[in-house]
């Protein structure tokens, strides 16, 4: 089920930064309609680091219960506390093997652990994980880089387990040694918007997307069709999302098409209002 495009999904907040849920089923509806293939619950685009415990618990209870099985579900599930996570997993494991057809989990993030560290790090989340796990690489963030031959190490000691990465290095040379590596036996998913067709190319199964949160039709042509065309169309409305971080850009796009309001927690602040003018002109266009 994990192939094709998935949405890295937004979590909007009301002006008093409660998290608004008839705004987030909004989103959900242009995802199904959308056709998109799966999503991706409280990731880096979700927020999740600005989440307490139990809106995190909230959040996912109300996308189970409206998305209704229509769609399959991958829960952002990680952290730079190796054990916190292994403890996590196992309290979850009912609701993991219920309602998700996978973990996305990040990286360490701050602590920089070598490579031999990230290894038994995903090992411990492999063994306490009762549902499939994907790994996420995603340097820019975490300070770390997943090096291929460690990622075919984890999938090695765990292969009923480990079923693909999100690759976010935007790395392509080292995306594409990663594919060779793996040679059928990982999914190899772009994290990056902007190269999804190239890594589709080299053998990649997909996209995670951010875009897609608000063009999900045409990312899925991108996706489905490899339509290279389309995503140079798309570069610089890719470049805007990005230009003042993530989910900050998408958040200006999905308040101007009028699906949310244009509300993020500290330390995360709204589009200035030069981007904000550049991404309405380019909407426009």
């Amino acid at each position: 089920m994990i192939k094709g495009l998935g949405t890295a999904l937004i979590t909007p907040f009301k002006e008093n930064f409660e998290v608004d849920y008839e705004a987030l089923d909004r989103v959900l509806d242009t995802q199904i309609a959308g056709s998109v293939d799966y999503i991706v619950v409280l990731g880096t685009t979700g927020e999740a680091a600005t989440l307490f415990a139990e809106e995190k618990k909230q959040v996912r209870r109300h996308i189970v219960e409206y998305v209704k099985g229509r769609i399959p579900l991958v829960l952002g599930l990680g952290g730079n506390n190796t054990m916190a996570v292994y403890f996590e997993l196992r309290e979850m494991e009912e609701e993991l093997k219920r309602d998700y057809a996978a973990i996305l989990s990040v990286c360490p993030y701050y602590n920089k652990p070598n490579q031999t560290g990230l290894e038994m790090h995903f090992r411990i989340i492999a063994e306490a994980s009762p549902v499939p796990v994907i790994l996420y690489n995603v340097p820019g963030r975490t300070g770390v880089n997943l090096l291929p031959e460690t990622v075919l190490r984890i999938y090695e000691a765990y292969p009923d387990k480990i079923i693909g990465i999100k690759e976010a290095s935007g790395n392509i040379d080292q995306i594409k040694h990663l594919i060779d590596l793996a040679k059928d036996k990982l999914l190899v998913i772009s994290g990056d918007d902007g190269i999804a067709c190239e890594v589709m190319e080299a053998g990649g199964a997909g996209l995670i997307s951010v875009a897609s949160n608000a063009f999900p039709k045409d990312f899925h042509a991108i996706v489905h069709n490899q339509d290279e065309n389309l995503q140079a169309k798309y570069q610089q409305m890719i470049h805007l999302l990005f230009a003042e971080g993530n989910p900050v850009g998408i958040k200006a796009v999905l308040a101007q098409k009028g699906l949310i309001e244009n509300n993020l927690r500290l330390p995360l602040v709204p589009a200035s209002d030069s981007l904000q003018q550049k991404i309405a002109n380019l909407l426009a266009e």
